[in-house]
């Protein structure tokens, strides 16, 4: 499948979505970022935005200013081409491993996941160690956070995990361990809706593992492992949070070189081939 037909699928989906949300409705907003010969540029729903739009200018906004922003800066130039990670090179990914097992219940597990220019979006290759011998591709619903510790949107993403490497940092922090994407899906308030997570890896063309799994969390929860993501720290462009997918993993199950990891919620399919 080659970037172009990716992208027309894509399409159809996010039309879909529109129409099944009638027309009452405020249609979803999903933004993108894509490569152009000029660099890299954003998007929403198909329409390059402004040249000059950055992220990190969006996640300084209050929640209720994000949409009419995008709105006032879209384009009628239409998206043509292949993804890249939703996130600019400086932002931070965290994650809250195990979010319904929390070490304490007073302070979660809060762990740096990756650097903006790390992370890889939608059919770029994740990677498997060379030192390990056992990997898993824990799927992730990340939060959109901005400098004023508000939800703004959420996306999917994929924590690749040496799991023989224990809990040292290396066994998540590397090249090709973090894939985000396709799109941030916009939020209108802090309620986060349940999300039906699947995931799916395709060896050649054998599907070799398959799951599903509901994220559901309150809002007070979410508001409160932000709290303690921003305590004593400055997020000045706001931050990525990966909530981790409740799914098992069989003993014996690792990833292979050539693997097709499929991620989706709704409209969002994240598809991602092992190195």
């Amino acid at each position: 499948m080659n970037d172009q037909s990716v992208a027309r699928d894509w399409q159809l989906n996010i039309d879909a979505d529109l129409v099944l949300r009638g027309q009452g409705a405020d249609p979803a907003m999903l933004l993108t970022r894509h490569p152009t010969p000029r660099g890299p540029r954003w998007a929403a729903n198909d329409h390059f935005l402004a040249e000059l739009f950055d992220l990190r200018m969006l996640l300084a906004m209050q929640r209720e200013d994000l949409r009419p922003f995008v709105e006032h800066t879209t384009t009628p130039d239409l998206v043509n081409g292949s993804f890249l990670a939703p996130l600019e090179m400086t932002h931070e990914v965290w994650l809250v491993r195990n979010p319904d097992r929390l070490a304490a219940p007073q302070r979660p597990a809060l762990f740096f996941k990756s650097i903006g220019w790390r992370a890889v979006g939608q059919q770029h290759p994740i990677r498997i160690r060379a030192d390990s011998a056992r990997h898993v591709p824990e799927p992730c619903v990340t939060l959109i956070v901005n400098q004023r510790q508000e939800v703004v949107g959420y996306t999917l993403g994929n924590d690749v995990t040496a799991c023989d490497l224990g809990d040292l940092p290396q066994a998540k922090i590397y090249d090709g361990a973090c894939a985000l994407g396709p799109a941030l899906q916009l939020m209108d308030d802090d309620i986060l809706p349940v999300l039906s997570i699947t995931l799916e890896v395709v060896r050649e063309t054998r599907s070799v593992l398959r799951g599903e799994a509901v994220l559901s969390v309150d809002q007070p929860q979410v508001a409160d492992w932000i709290a303690w993501l921003y305590r004593e720290m400055s997020f000045p462009h706001g931050a990525f949070l990966m909530l981790g997918v409740p799914l098992a993993f069989p003993a014996d199950f690792t990833l292979h070189h050539g693997d097709r990891v499929t991620i989706a919620s709704g409209v969002l399919v994240l598809e991602n081939t092992v190195a």
